[in-house]
């Protein structure tokens, strides 16, 4: 089983940028696509980003285009979310998840398999 863990959270201003972190152990993360979700108070969880096993393919949700790039090292088992121009709407818990396989659905990863505890990201000022 994969486990998942979310670092990186914390409370920035608008504008500002943060990295989030999801460490992989008991499995090797490079098999699997890696998604980010996140999900605000009152609303669904909802899809972030993907990023597939070998990193070659990333697809983000419309509201983080241009703003959030997800990065993968493979040898590290971690994937990256790098979130700049921090908007309020950004304010929510940020969970990292993995796929079954080694793609992604469009922006999520395709059968997923494994979540993370999440991180709290708040934006504000």
């Amino acid at each position: 089983q994969l486990h998942l863990v979310e670092s990186g959270g914390g409370l920035v201003q608008p504008g500002g940028s943060l990295r989030l972190s999801c460490a992989a152990s008991g499995d090797a993360s490079n098999y699997y696509a890696i998604g980010w979700f996140r999900q605000a108070p009152g609303k669904e969880r909802e899809g972030v980003s993907c990023i597939s096993s070998s990193g070659g393919r990333t697809n983000y949700a419309d509201s983080v285009k241009g703003r959030f790039t997800i990065s993968r090292d493979n040898a590290k088992n971690t994937v990256n979310l790098q979130m700049n121009s921090l908007k309020s709407e950004d304010t929510a818990v940020y969970y990292c998840a993995a796929g079954r396989g080694a793609v992604c659905s469009g922006y999520v990863p395709w059968n997923i398999g494994s979540w993370g505890q999440g991180t709290q990201v708040t934006v504000s000022s």
